[in-house]
């Protein structure tokens, strides 16, 4: 069942998801229920619909999954963008974060492409 962990965009979402709530832990207490909760469930989400779609029985749920996915890079790419602009730090981790929001995207969109194909 733990064969989603060799997918290489598991692994890196997975990392990104990490990153992410590590990041998160500067940012301001009042934000605790606002951008933070919203930015820590979107990057975890990733991880999360990758493994869900790939237990599932067809490529078709599979590639829904890795949609999904796909919808909550951008809403944490996003949401990055944001905090920084509002002046939000999230420390040296949001070099890492951005970098690996487009290396996930490239990943996701292979493999999505991957199994649509006969």
């Amino acid at each position: 069942m733990a064969n989603y962990k060799k997918l290489i965009a598991w692994q890196k979402a997975h990392r990104l998801a990490v990153l992410t709530y590590k990041a998160t832990k500067e940012f301001p207490k009042e934000e605790t229920f606002g951008i933070t909760l919203q930015l820590r469930r979107a990057a975890l989400s990733i991880p999360t619909n990758i493994v869900e779609g790939y237990n599932r029985k067809s490529k078709k749920e599979f590639v829904r999954f890795i949609d999904i996915s796909l919808g909550s890079l951008a809403e944490v790419e996003y949401l990055i963008d944001f905090a920084q602009e509002v002046g939000y730090s999230g420390g040296q981790e949001v070099n890492e974060i951005k970098d690996l929001i487009k290396e996930v995207g490239k990943l996701l969109w292979k493999l999505q492409k991957s199994k649509l194909q006969p």
